[in-house]
C-alpha cells in the first residue's frame, strides 16, 4: 500500500483537481443508451499485436467520425503516434523492440477496455480520467482542443503508469527507460502534423489560433506529454520498487 499511496502523491494535484471539479460538472449524469455494437466490436476483444490495434482502432476512429462522435477526436492523435512508434520499432529505432511491443499493447487495451465499458454503460468500471474524457465528448459541449486534451490526459496521466507497471521496467531499466524517452522524439515529430488534422477534420479555427501562436502552442503541447510520460515513468518506479 505504501507504493501506492507514494505513486498518488506523485500525481499533479492541479490535475485531479481539475479532473474532479469537471466530474461534479455533470459527467456523472451521463445516460449512454444502448452500445452501438459498430462501436463495440473493434474492442471487444483484447489486443493481441501492435498491429493489430493500430488497425481496430483506426476502424474505431472511422466509424466514431461518420457519427459525428467527438470521441474520434483524441483516437485522430492516438492511431498516428501508435502508427508511427510500430513503424519506428520496424526500422530499428529502439534498443528493446520486443518490450516496446508489449508495451504498446498493453497501453492499447487500458483505453480499450475504458472505451468498452463507457460504450456499454458500465460507468462503475471506467477510470474517472476516461469518464470525464468520454463523457465531455459524447456532449459536443466542448471545444475539439478540449477533448484532445482530456484524452491526453487520461491515456498518459492515469494508464500509463499503470501500462508500464503491467509490462514492467526491469531488468535492463535504463535501456527500457531510454525507449521510453525516444517516443518523446516520435511526439516531438508529429505535433505539426496533428495539430493540421485536427484542424482539417474537426475544427478549422485550430489552423488560425495555430498561426497566432507561432510555436508556442506546440511547445506548449509537447511539455505537457513529454512532462506526463515522464510522472509516468517515476510512477512505475515507485510501485516496481517498493
Amino acid at each position: 500500500m505504501a507504493g501506492y499511496a507514494e505513486a498518488a502523491r506523485l500525481l499533479d494535484g492541479s490535475t485531479l483537481r481539475a479532473v474532479s471539479l469537471a466530474l461534479r460538472g455533470g459527467v456523472d449524469d451521463y445516460d449512454p443508451g444502448a452500445p452501438d455494437p459498430g462501436l463495440v466490436e473493434p474492442v471487444e476483444s483484447p489486443f493481441g499485436s501492435v498491429g493489430g490495434a493500430t488497425e481496430r482502432l483506426s476502424r474505431l476512429e472511422s466509424r466514431l467520425r461518420k457519427r459525428g462522435d467527438r470521441r474520434a477526436v483524441f483516437l485522430t492523435i492516438y492511431v498516428r503516434m501508435s502508427r508511427e512508434v510500430h513503424d519506428g520499432i520496424g526500422r530499428g529505432r529502439f534498443a528493446d523492440p520486443e518490450w516496446m511491443r508489449e508495451y504498446l499493447i498493453t497501453f492499447a487495451n487500458y483505453y480499450r477496455r475504458a472505451f468498452l465499458a463507457f460504450e456499454r454503460g458500465d460507468l462503475e468500471a471506467v477510470p474517472d480520467p476516461w469518464r470525464l474524457a468520454f463523457g465531455t465528448a459524447v456532449r459536443g459541449d466542448g471545444l475539439v482542443v478540449q477533448d484532445a486534451f482530456l484524452g491526453v490526459n487520461a491515456h498518459i496521466n492515469y494508464d500509463l503508469a499503470l501500462a508500464d507497471d503491467d509490462v514492467g521496467i526491469d531488468p535492463n531499466r535504463a535501456r527500457k527507460y531510454a525507449d521510453h524517452r525516444e517516443i518523446n522524439d516520435v511526439l516531438a515529430g508529429l505535433v505539426d502534423a496533428q495539430q493540421r488534422a485536427l484542424a482539417r477534420i474537426y475544427a478549422p479555427g485550430i489552423a488560425d489560433i495555430d498561426a497566432l501562436c507561432d510555436r508556442f502552442d506546440e511547445a506548449a503541447t509537447l511539455y505537457s506529454m513529454t512532462e506526463g510520460r515522464e510522472q509516468a515513468w517515476r510512477i512505475a518506479v515507485v510501485l516496481t520498487d517498493v
